[in-house]
């Protein structure tokens, strides 16, 4: 059944406005929780060395109040950054970022190649999802109960199971370079503490819960995380810049002059203005160069929508011509930098890789071992043009199947028709990071898939 537009306009999201969208695609829209839910539920999860009934306060007690605007900050750095990791691959496409409705977007003097990343457009890796293509991790318990065949009709485009052709395709084979992050190089103490002081963070440096830290961790101020992993990946965030944090007065954690904890403020509309493209990303090469690395290496964009009060500017470095996967990221608002991400690691050469023709490549896409990645939607999805229907709740439930009844096996065909040889980063069991050839496959419908390109040889397919 196709989409009904029956809807008033008011009711229909702005195709312009990404955000619009994704509340839109929410299945809990409009969904309010009863009152005291949300102060009940993180009240219970603070709790320290206290039994669950001690969350439940006595008849003549007043129930406990937890300042959500706190927790929320000092929970933010653990996640954020995996999450605009995971992100990035959904919208970063061959032509770019893919933001929909993005009214200030640019690509400053993009001559390098677009990323190529084994991490699906759903975030799945290589290896998840042998049979349906779904990772499990994404399937619900519903689908999960339900069994293949029911999730195959509810996937997007990208997942399941996909018979792939081409010609054409060169056989042969040869090297390429290889590359990692050098995180163990020295100084990185004093790198994190140049960058601290870019960013207006005062505090020591110090190496707690495996990470080098600056500022108050549990959100009360500005601070800065760098991980001890193979990028040396860093993490900012400063809710005094936050505009979305207009609706408290102090700063989460403060007190009044009678030292009485403040109370949590509703949350308030922001205001302002969003800074220019050119403020964002001179911001943000202002802050690669305090980090050692030199703002010439990369390429950078700018983006914001209409009546945000901050504007976000991408940074990817740039190596043999082409753009990494691991990018930096930096949010503006008027008053300064409200978070910002990247890596610290330097990128030094290790030599060069023997790698597969594309020939034996394309048919890693079948190879149980590699596992197809689709890495950009086709160009009909990024630009909204595939229909979609509406579901409707069913009055009845499906017919009784009879003898002979064929077993549903869906099995999409995909026709290569380009390719290209790149690198994409890999991480690796002990958390270091390499950056190894890659292929990236481009389809007749303008979607992209990738494999690595390292031969076997070359390949440690012990699985500990």
């Amino acid at each position: 059944m196709t989409r009904e537009h029956d809807h008033d306009d008011e009711n229909r999201p702005d195709e312009t406005d990404p955000v619009a969208l994704l509340r839109a695609a929410d299945p809990a829209a409009g969904v309010e929780p009863a009152a005291g839910f949300a102060d009940e539920v993180v009240a219970k999860a603070t709790a320290e060395g206290e039994p669950v009934a001690a969350a439940t306060p006595a008849a003549d007690d007043p129930a406990p109040v937890t300042d959500l605007a706190a927790e929320r900050a000092r929970r933010r750095p653990r996640w954020l950054p995996i999450a605009a990791a995971a992100a990035s691959v959904a919208i970063v496409g061959a032509a770019g970022f893919w933001l929909g409705g993005a009214t200030s977007s640019a690509n400053l003097a993009s001559s390098a190649a677009p990323p190529i990343s084994l991490q699906g457009v759903n975030g799945g890796s290589a290896g998840a999802a042998e049979d349906s293509g779904v990772p499990e991790s994404a399937m619900g318990a519903d689908q999960k109960m339900m069994g293949g065949g029911a999730a195959d009709s509810m996937v997007p485009y990208g997942w399941g199971r996909h018979a792939f052709t081409s010609s054409g395709l060169s056989e042969e084979e040869g090297d390429a370079p290889g590359y990692a992050y050098d995180s163990g190089a020295e100084g990185t103490e004093a790198r994190v503490a140049a960058l601290a002081a870019e960013l207006g963070v005062e505090g020591e440096v110090e190496l707690r819960d495996g990470s080098w830290i600056v500022g108050p961790p549990d959100g009360t101020g500005p601070m800065l995380s760098v991980g001890l992993d193979g990028a040396l990946s860093f993490w900012f965030n400063d809710p005094a810049m936050n505009p979305w944090n207009c609706g408290v007065g102090t700063l989460p954690g403060e007190t009044t002059e009678s030292s009485e904890p403040i109370a949590p403020i509703d949350p308030c509309e922001p205001t302002g203005t969003a800074p220019g493209e050119a403020a964002a990303i001179d911001a943000l090469r202002a802050l690669i160069a305090a980090s050692g690395a030199d703002p010439a290496d990369f390429e950078y964009s700018s983006e914001t929508w209409e009546g945000s009060p901050t504007r976000y500017a991408q940074a990817w470095p740039v190596v043999d011509g082409q753009r990494l996967d691991q990018g930096w990221s930096l949010e503006l608002a008027e008053e300064g930098t409200v978070n910002a991400s990247g890596s610290l690691a330097a990128i030094v050469a290790i030599g060069d890789y023997p790698i597969v023709s594309e020939q034996e490549g394309f048919e890693r896409l079948s190879d149980i071992r590699f596992g197809a990645q689709m890495t950009a939607m086709p160009l009909a999805a990024r630009e909204g043009e595939v229909a979609t229907e509406e579901w409707v709740p069913p009055t009845a439930p499906p017919a009784t199947p009879g003898d002979g009844t064929a077993v549903s096996w869906p099995v999409d065909d995909v026709e290569i028709v380009d390719a290209r040889l790149g690198l994409t980063t890999q991480w690796q069991p002990d958390g270091s990071v390499l950056v190894v050839p890659a292929y990236e496959f481009t389809d007749a419908e303008g979607g992209t898939w990738s494999v690595i390109a390292v031969a076997d040889s070359a390949l440690d397919f012990s699985a500990e």
